[in-house]
């Protein structure tokens, strides 16, 4: 049996070098790398069965730079980190898609060697999941991102000093969000779709109408963009990266779309009252 191939990244020499020998020992072929651009060659230039990474190799968080390069070019390759940090375990959560397996150092060979193991044997059940992209985001995390943006509509002061029920608040958000997940995978993401459109009439008739000023209208759809941006910082390794900056603008874009839609119809509704737009 060919032996098993692993990525160990690590920016300490003395743990590279100790542990490569015993993985070595233990009958795995090894390369070593103590950095981040180091190992994004070996990713290009050979194939693993295994990658073993440190969190912190230079920066903060460098070894899930390095996970998420393996991952997009060896789907394949098993995952596991290495983190000095307890608080590490809050955040796998979020990753969970992405990294198999980690260890809070210090770990002992055995520890390691049990990890590869055990991770090794499941394998043939584990199927490689393709990278996401920013409309599927949208569409498989609606509730989440519907419960985070109630959570900033009521502590943000001039929006909270209007009295509306939960649903009131945020109950136009799946509808926007469908809109826009669809519009980024249409054909033209740059032009809004007739239901693009009506979503956002729909939104600043509404919200002339709980008495919303133009400025509470802007912030109102500020907390969207926002909660959507956190959201992507959260999952980046479960995105498809290479083309996520595009999604980026064509999000962008089809927020502000999204927006002046929505003034045309405030200003409609409210008749260009003055009182709407000077208030909060």
């Amino acid at each position: 049996m060919q032996a098993k191939r692993i990525l160990f990244v690590d920016d300490e020499p003395g743990i590279r070098l100790t542990l490569s020998e015993i993985l070595r020992l233990r009958g795995f072929e090894v390369r070593t790398v103590g950095t981040v651009s180091e190992a994004l060659c070996e990713i290009t230039t050979h194939s693993f069965d295994i990658l073993i990474s440190d969190l912190n190799i230079g920066e903060p968080g460098d070894g899930f730079t390095v996970v998420s390069a393996m991952r997009r070019t060896q789907p394949s390759c098993i995952n596991l980190i290495l983190t000095g940090f307890p608080a590490f375990e809050n955040a796998l959560a979020a990753i969970q898609r992405q990294v198999d397996d980690y260890l809070l150092k210090p770990a002992n060979v055995e520890q390691i060697i049990r990890m590869i193991e055990e991770n090794l044997a499941g394998h043939h059940q584990r199927l490689a999941k393709s990278p996401m992209r920013l409309s599927s985001l949208l569409r498989e995390n609606m509730q989440e991102i519907r419960d985070k943006a109630l959570l900033k509509m009521k502590v943000d002061p001039s929006l909270a000093a209007i009295e509306l029920s939960d649903g009131g608040r945020v109950d136009h958000l799946p509808t926007i969000l469908i809109e826009i997940a669809n519009q980024l995978d249409s054909a033209r993401p740059d032009e809004p779709t007739n239901l693009a459109l009506v979503s956002s009439y729909t939104h600043g008739k509404q919200r002339a109408a709980n008495g919303y000023s133009i400025s509470m209208l802007v912030t109102d759809t500020a907390i969207l963009d926002e909660v959507v941006y956190e959201m992507v910082r959260g999952r980046l390794l479960m995105l498809d990266t290479s083309n996520l900056v595009i999604d980026l603008m064509r999000f962008n874009h089809a927020i502000q779309m999204h927006l002046k839609g929505a003034l045309h119809a405030f200003w409609a509704e409210s008749g260009g009252s003055a009182t709407r737009t000077d208030r909060g």
